[in-house]
């Protein structure tokens, strides 16, 4: 038929209401755990002058993302498993891509960036301050932030152009890529391609130059002498690491693929884990093993 669908479905997590309302009760905790301890990271690096470094700067420009990053998931996600707000306007839908896609490019480039940073610190630390610079530090995270938006206008600007005849359910609780290609009645390879080659630039490049960062710290670190200063040396970027592990792990399985992900059930938990649990864990993993952010605190 020529009709065209103007608002999908979410469909969330299936089960019955008692099941439902326990996931909603653990999504509205977690997500406010996640403002509470990334706002206070935040709070914290402005308000104790010793953390005013470029690490702690990347950091901040970090939980800043988190916070935008799980809100544009977990409101909406909480009423469609309560029923309340099930359908979402096609533009909306477009919109939510668009930025939960902008936001995790920004990430990428911003874990890599502060690989970089902990290279210079670690490899240079003499040269630090002179290398690493307030006038670097904002121009990196500045361009992290234009990058990671400017990737997916693209991307979210070819998916916009698909047609969708029906069916209208969204077998998710939020708008991805795989979830529109799968029920798109147009051509969607021009979309799978576009995403595979964003993927690639933006997810691998990034951790290209994350790997080779550490490839040259752990170089840096094994060539220390002494048992301590090695010790020392490690974990300036042991919670940086965990956190990269975490997130390119999960990323690299959703994103850089050559087709759209036939389980969209599977994919309904990985991004469960990017956008609900990652942004939780990553302040708890910066305070935990951060003797100078637990001092401030």
């Amino acid at each position: 038929n020529g009709t065209s669908v103007e608002e999908f479905i979410l469909l969330g997590f299936p089960g019955t209401w008692r099941f439902r309302v326990s996931f909603v009760v653990v999504f509205a905790l977690m997500y406010t755990l996640t403002v509470i301890g990334n706002a206070s990271i935040i709070v914290l690096v402005w308000r104790s002058s010793n953390l005013h470094t470029p690490m702690y700067f990347f950091l901040c420009n970090l939980s800043f993302l988190e916070i935008w990053y799980t809100t544009g998931v977990v409101p909406k996600a909480i009423g469609v498993m309560l029923g309340t707000s099930q359908t979402i306007s096609f533009s909306v839908c477009i919109l939510q891509l668009f930025f939960l896609l902008s936001l995790g490019s920004t990430e990428c480039f911003l874990l890599s960036v502060m690989a970089y940073d902990r290279y210079l610190a670690i490899c240079y630390p003499l040269r630090y301050s002179s290398l690493m610079n307030s006038v670097l530090s904002v121009r990196l995270a500045l361009s992290s932030w234009l990058g990671g938006f400017l990737a997916v206008s693209l991307l979210a600007f070819l998916t916009s152009r698909l047609t969708f005849c029906g069916p209208d359910v969204i077998n998710h609780f939020l708008c991805d890529i795989d979830s529109c290609l799968a029920l798109s009645c147009s051509d969607t390879k021009p979309v799978e391609l576009a995403t595979f080659l964003i993927s690639i630039i933006v997810v691998v490049a990034s951790c290209v130059v994350t790997l080779v960062s550490y490839m040259y710290i752990i170089s840096s670190i094994l060539r220390i002498q002494s048992a301590h200063g090695r010790k020392k040396a490690f974990s300036t970027c042991s919670a940086h690491l965990t956190v990269i592990t975490i997130w390119y792990g999960s990323t690299m399985f959703l994103y850089v693929k050559p087709s759209a992900q036939t389980s969209l059930d599977l994919n309904k938990i990985v991004n469960t884990f990017n956008t609900v649990v990652t942004p939780l864990l990553n302040p708890f993993i910066y305070t935990l093993r951060n003797k100078e952010v637990k001092l401030a605190l």
